[in-house]
C-alpha cells in the first residue's frame, strides 16, 4: 500500500471514530499539502486520471484524493483535515444538490474560502455531456457493455428521459462500473473539452 493510500485509509478510520495519531503521523511525512473531499470512489478515479492527462502525479505532488463515502460526511471530514483538525487546505467536487453539505461544512470548519466546485447533475452527467451520446455508446460497446446497455434502455423506467440521463442511469445500475466508466470517459475526453467543474479542480492543485 501506498504512503497516501495508508493517509486516506487511516483519515477514514479516524472519521468512523478511530484514533488520529498515524494520520497525523503521515500527514506531516509525506507530506500532504491539500486534500480533496469527494463523495465517492467513482469522482476519485475521474480526477486521477484527469490529473494523469496532464502529465501530473497528484500524490508526488501531496494532493490526497479522498472519497467520503457520501457527501453528508463532509462536515466531519473538513473538522478533521482543516483548521480545527490537521490544517490541511481543502478542495473538492460535488453535486448541485450537495452544495449546501459542502457549503455548511466548510463554514463550520472554519475554512477561509470556499474553494470547491459544483456539477450540474453529477461528474457523470457533466462527461457525459462534453462526450455526446454517440461517442459515449461507441465506449459503452469498446467495453463490452452494449448489449447490458440495450437490455437497460428497454425498461419501460426509462420512457421519458433523454439519452443523456438513460446513459447516467446505466453507469449506476452494477456495482464497480461508475468507478470504470470515471476513468474510461475522462481519457476519452478531448483536452479542451473537460467539463468546467473538473477543469477548474485541477487548476487549483
Amino acid at each position: 500500500m501506498g504512503d497516501m493510500a495508508a493517509f486516506r485509509d487511516e483519515v477514514t478510520a479516524w472519521a468512523a471514530g478511530g484514533p488520529s495519531d498515524t494520520a497525523r503521523e503521515l500527514a506531516v511525512r509525506l507530506p500532504v499539502r491539500v486534500v480533496v473531499l469527494l463523495e465517492g470512489p467513482s469522482d476519485a478515479a475521474a480526477v486521477d486520471a484527469a490529473a494523469e492527462r496532464r502529465g501530473r502525479n497528484l500524490e508526488a505532488e501531496g494532493v490526497c484524493v479522498l472519497p467520503m463515502g457520501g457527501a453528508m460526511n463532509v462536515g466531519r471530514f473538513t473538522r478533521l483535515l482543516g483548521p480545527p483538525g490537521l490544517g490541511l487546505r481543502l478542495t473538492g467536487l460535488c453535486d448541485e444538490r450537495e452544495r449546501p453539505y459542502y457549503a455548511r461544512g466548510w463554514q463550520r470548519a472554519g475554512v477561509g474560502e470556499q474553494a470547491f466546485f459544483v456539477c450540474a447533475a453529477d461528474l457523470e452527467d457533466e462527461l457525459i455531456r462534453a462526450l455526446g451520446v454517440a461517442r459515449v455508446t461507441e465506449l459503452v460497446r469498446g467495453e463490452g457493455d452494449l448489449r447490458a446497455l440495450e437490455t437497460f434502455l428497454r425498461q419501460p423506467a426509462q420512457r421519458g428521459r433523454t439519452a443523456e440521463q438513460q446513459l447516467r442511469r446505466f453507469l449506476g445500475t452494477k456495482k464497480g462500473r461508475k468507478i470504470r466508466y470515471g476513468r474510461v470517459l475522462v481519457e476519452a475526453l478531448d483536452p479542451d473539452r473537460v467539463p468546467a467543474p473538473l477543469d477548474g479542480l485541477l487548476a487549483v492543485l
